[in-house]
């Protein structure tokens, strides 16, 4: 019987099947497409995403294939440079294409042992105490411990569960679309100036792997669908007209889409041995560039809570805490990208909270505080009461001997031990003894999870004894 199987090989599908992968789960990713998209849906990765793949060892390969950016957020239209002295080693975004992106993180994942079936669609999803039973559309039967939906927005997994999905329907839709442009890019950039100037939900990005004349298009589509069909180009080029007075003489679709901006949430991330990640469970408005990184944040919060209830050593209610930690921080991205769709509307009053905002921004605390939301670098999980670094992620340190992340690419805990005097004896086997002489940060001693986020802070070693079993289980013998 396979451990796990996860249904959907995006980049929430591929990163969970990486972690799972650290801790030896037999992983099977069952992916409905045949052949990797070429299409680009997100095309960034925000500042925890780089630290996450720093501390998995993968930032060298992603640095290689993309461009780095520190101009604040792109909140609702506002350009900002990003404060002075973040909360981390690695103060910048990422651009880089979607499926670049999945294709380092399907070679990162196969790399280490998972197995990835595509042209495999899921149609139906049962389990009972001891199992879940997926069907495939070609009518095999596979068998897991666990299955974890990864499969979008319009989710089978969530939708066989019946998983309660409420939030709010779409009010206006965007049209996207990649495709060659007859026009010159000066032209081009003059008129989507001109026309950002009362309607921010349009734009021209050149291409991003330098095709030289090829563009992705966005423009406000007339009306709302019911069943969000892709346009078709002919629909495209009136909306360019209607709105930019030209169509830039486009030709050549590569790919047309149509965008809303329904939120929802499901109710559970969890029932029983199924659980959701990603926009599975969670969908919201692109705004902010917000839903590939909350879907990899997802993965990484999941992996090593359920590689530990697979490999046995997990202490009673680690895989819920899944739950109790990601859905409130999906709740805040939901709210934000609500803002955000509000900040660019074109009536008067959108306009004035945009001015109102952007002077605010010019405040270091406000813009500070609008990064750390937008880059998910404020994110404190709950795990009690006591020092201010508790539940938050460590940034990367300077070691004595290397950098903090440099060890943490297995995926296992971590004590960074200032004193000399801790030990994690009867540990071993999942939380690494980490001894540096330095004071960075300024704590005797921290733990950290897997996903680098601090458990405790002391300097006490029966009161260390008191919290490793509380992560990581019973001390093995």
């Amino acid at each position: 019987m396979i451990d796990v199987i996860v249904v959907g090989g995006g980049p929430t599908g591929l990163m969970l099947a990486a972690e799972l992968r650290l801790h030896d789960v037999y992983t099977v990713v069952l992916e409905q497409s045949a052949q990797p998209s070429d299409h680009s849906r997100g095309r960034g990765l925000h500042t925890r995403s780089v630290e996450i793949m720093d501390q998995r060892g993968l930032l060298d390969r992603f640095l290689a294939a993309g461009d780095t950016f520190s101009i604040g957020a792109f909140f609702g239209g506002i350009h900002k440079k990003w404060p002075e002295r973040l909360d981390t080693a690695h103060p910048y975004g990422l651009t880089i294409p979607q499926p670049v992106t999945e294709r380092l993180l399907t070679e990162h994942a196969l790399a280490l042992g998972a197995e990835i079936r595509r042209g495999h669609e899921v149609i139906d999803v049962r389990q009972d105490t001891d199992r879940v039973t997926v069907e495939t559309a070609d009518g095999t039967f596979l068998h897991a411990r666990y299955v974890v939906g990864c499969d979008g927005g319009r989710s089978t997994v969530r939708k066989r569960l019946g998983i309660a999905f409420p939030g709010e329907p779409s009010k206006i839709e965007t049209l996207l679309g990649d495709m060659e442009a007859t026009d010159d890019p000066t032209t081009i950039a003059a008129v989507v100036t001109e026309v950002r100037k009362t309607q921010l939900r349009f734009g021209a990005i050149p291409d991003t792997e330098g095709q030289k004349g090829v563009y992705r298009f966005v423009v406000p589509a007339e009306g709302v669908t019911e069943n969000r069909s892709a346009p078709t180009f002919a629909e495209f080029k009136q909306r360019l007209r209607d709105v930019a007075g030209t169509d830039f003489g486009v030709h050549s679709p590569r790919h047309l889409s149509r965008i809303g901006d329904a939120t929802r949430q499901a109710e559970h991330y969890r029932v029983g041995r199924v659980l959701l990640a990603g926009d599975a469970a969670h969908v919201h408005p692109p705004t902010g560039g917000q839903g590939l990184n909350l879907g990899i944040q997802d993965a990484f919060n999941l992996g090593w809570k359920l590689a530990a209830e697979v490999r046995g050593h997990a202490p009673q209610g680690l895989l819920d805490t899944y739950h109790a930690e990601r859905h409130p921080v999906g709740a805040s991205v939901l709210d934000n990208a609500r803002a955000q769709m509000t900040l660019l509307g074109t009536e008067p009053g959108a306009a004035a909270l945009r001015n109102l905002l952007s002077r605010l921004l010019d405040h270091e605390e406000a813009n500070r505080y609008l990064t750390g939301i937008t880059t998910a670098i404020d994110i404190r999980y709950d795990v009690g009461e006591g020092h201010a670094l508790l539940g938050r992620r460590l940034r990367d340190v300077q070691l004595e001997q290397g950098r903090l992340y440099e060890r943490m690419h297995r995926g296992r805990g971590l004590l960074l031990d200032h004193t000399g005097r801790l030990s994690v004896t009867g540990w071993t086997n999942r939380v690494d003894h980490v001894l540096d002489p330095g004071k960075d940060p300024d704590v005797p001693a921290a733990l950290l999870r897997p996903d680098g986020h601090v458990a405790w802070v002391g300097d006490n070693q029966r009161d260390l004894l008191r919290h490793l079993p509380k992560w990581f289980g019973p001390a093995t013998i």
